[in-house]
């Protein structure tokens, strides 16, 4: 199939972009990188009457460090960021997560805000970015506003952005207390849609030897980012590098269990609910055991 008929319009700015969707293009979507929007037209399952491609906006593709954060423009492609050599240093969480996304093809032209706005429940940069704590700034008619990313997904391919904002920059804190980090996702294939994933990040203070606090955040098995805080809370002050093999397996078993029953899946394909609430679990394990060594090589 192909899509059905549609306005187009090129916009050379982000001011021209915000004008379209306050008027000429109001009742249409955005095009950046197409590697979502293009399919659901193909086969329309989505119909705009207009779209507005803003591949043409400069100032919107960038990694640059700002003192305490990372700072991403929203045209940035998923390929820049997968060769960042400042990403792989500051953020190796996000660096773990990018080669995981689709195919090269696919990463060749997905751009960062694309996957952001369109909130898959399998894409990878949503867990990830939930994870990190990320900022999400949007432009609108009326300014600019920043949203913390665990409030920017809110359901299934539901996202905070009012219908006239766009996405211009993520902005990621560099914590420097992470001690270990982890990202892990199960698909049948290589470049499927995930059915489940997680990000782990440890933290400590100092020189302590001792976990302080952790952020964990699950997809793919539920409509939104989710992080997992009965795993954090369980998991702070109890797990230390000087920690007993034996102790250490228990915990990670109470996590995995945690893991299970705090989720409600039902999303990824119509899978199984018992069988996706045990692979988040088992991912939300192997997570852990993995910021672990990272942990102990440092």
């Amino acid at each position: 199939m192909k899509p059905g008929r549609f306005r187009y319009y090129r916009a050379g700015s982000l001011q021209e972009a915000l004008d379209l969707l306050s008027g000429a293009a109001a009742d249409g979507k955005l095009l950046a990188g197409g590697q979502s929007l293009i399919p659901l037209l193909n086969l329309r399952l989505a119909r705009p009457e207009a779209l507005v491609d803003l591949n043409a906006i400069p100032g919107l593709s960038y990694i640059r460090s700002e003192g305490t954060e990372i700072a991403i423009g929203a045209l940035t492609r998923h390929r820049e960021m997968e060769f960042s050599p400042l990403l792989a240093e500051e953020l190796p969480l996000l660096a773990e997560a990018i080669p995981q996304i689709g195919h090269p093809a696919i990463r060749n032209r997905g751009t960062l805000g694309g996957s952001l706005a369109h909130a898959d429940p399998a894409a990878e940069l949503p867990c990830v970015l939930t994870a990190l704590d990320a900022h999400l700034v949007a432009a609108g008619p009326d300014g600019e506003r920043v949203i913390r990313a665990e409030d920017f997904f809110t359901g299934f391919y539901a996202t905070a952005l009012a219908h006239q904002e766009i996405l211009k920059e993520v902005r990621i804190p560099l914590d420097r207390r992470t001690a270990g980090w982890s990202f892990l996702e199960f698909a049948r294939r290589h470049g499927d849609f995930a059915l489940s994933e997680a990000s782990v990040l440890i933290f400590t203070e100092g020189s302590s030897n001792r976990c302080t606090s952790a952020r964990i955040v699950v997809g793919g098995s539920v409509e939104r980012p989710l992080r997992i805080e009965s795993v954090e809370k369980l998991i702070e002050d109890e797990i230390s590098l000087s920690s007993q093999a034996s102790s250490l397996a228990d915990i990670l078993r109470r996590a995995e269990h945690l893991a299970e029953t705090e989720i409600q899946p039902g999303i990824a394909g119509g899978e199984n609910s018992d069988y996706l609430s045990h692979l988040t679990g088992v991912l939300v394990r192997r997570g852990l055991e993995s910021a672990m060594e990272r942990w102990r090589k440092r």
